[in-house]
């Protein structure tokens, strides 16, 4: 049997995933973002390259939950921040379809 089969793995949970989308949200909304392509693609792109420049941060309880939500308001909030908007510039510029 594996770990899969006996341990509930959907309370292993990524917060920098939560705040790389939320960011990506508001960022893609600014006025300046509005001719960007917001396909799937692109849009998956954007947050694979924010989430593999960034630290993860897993939590797996609900001390946990508290805690990275404490992360919205911290400096890492701001390293999520310049990594979204890199990634964007950088995804825009290099879309991986015609």
């Amino acid at each position: 049997m594996g770990l899969r089969d006996e341990y509930n793995f959907e309370f292993l949970v990524n917060e920098t995933e939560r705040l790389v989308i939320e960011q990506l949200e508001r960022q893609l909304a600014e006025e300046e973002m509005r001719n960007i392509c917001k396909c799937q693609d692109c849009i998956l792109d954007m947050a694979a390259l924010a989430l593999n420049n960034l630290k993860p941060y897993y939590r797996v309880s609900l001390i946990g939950t508290l805690y990275a939500h404490s992360l919205d308001d911290s400096a890492y909030s701001k390293e999520v921040e310049k990594a979204v908007r890199s990634a964007i510039r950088k995804i825009s510029k290099n879309p991986s379809h015609d």
